[in-house]
């Protein structure tokens, strides 16, 4: 009887290992288990926030361009325009008979010396003034056009002026009126220009007082074509 009741239990205890060994078979035939390291980790973490925020582009500024103006070119001689000044200031005065404006242009010397239109010579400042003097006071409504005004530079301290001029004007009641030529050369006198001498003439002088061979009908026209 005691031999069958051994028998029994070594039956069951063997019966009992056999479980205990399925079991912990299966558990180890089941899915693995995966293990993540830090680093690994880290570093998608890392490359899902590059790909989620892209950080903002730098743009230069543009580069300022500076424009460079061209300098004007000039072709003003220095101390032209205070010729042009002086000579204005005399055409002014003749267009309003004013003796003073007209004799201050000229230099007040008596080696100042006028080559008039009427074949006259006016020789020294003070006979300059009293001849307008006389015969201003018996003209009105002067209009006086200037036009082909040259001006040359003689260095610093000269210059030639030379224009066509057309005058009109009323004489002791009498309109008249006039063209020529006129060739004016200053001076530099301190901070001033002087008109030292003064040549007009007619541009259609009297044919009686032209030589023959100098009269515009023997004179040949120059060829076009040099």
């Amino acid at each position: 009887m005691i031999n069958k009741l051994l028998l029994a239990a070594g039956i069951v205890f063997i019966t009992s290992l056999g479980a205990l060994a399925q079991n912990t078979n299966s558990s180890q035939t089941g899915r693995p288990l995966t293990t993540v390291s830090p680093t690994s980790t880290n570093r998608a973490v890392d490359q899902q926030k590059n790909t989620d925020v892209q950080e903002p582009t730098t743009t230069q500024p543009a580069a300022k361009r500076t424009e460079t103006k061209p300098k004007m070119a000039t072709t003003e001689t220095p101390g032209s325009q205070s010729v042009v000044a002086a000579f204005n200031g005399l055409i002014n005065g003749i267009r309003h008979a004013d003796v003073k404006a007209v004799t201050s242009v000229y230099l007040n010397s008596p080696r100042l010396i006028l080559f008039n239109s009427n074949g006259t010579v006016t020789k020294g400042w003070e006979q300059l003034r009293m001849n307008r003097q006389s015969s201003y006071r018996d003209l009105k409504d002067v209009k006086l056009d200037i036009r082909d005004l040259s001006i040359t530079m003689l260095g610093r301290e000269g210059a030639v002026v030379s224009c066509l001029w057309n005058q009109s004007q009323t004489y002791k009641g009498t309109p008249e009126t006039a063209t020529g030529r006129m060739t004016l050369v200053f001076k530099r006198v301190g901070k001033d220009w002087k008109a030292i001498h003064l040549h007009t003439s007619p541009d259609k002088p009297d044919p009686s007082r032209v030589l023959p061979s100098e009269s515009p009908a023997s004179t040949p026209s120059p060829s076009p074509n040099p």
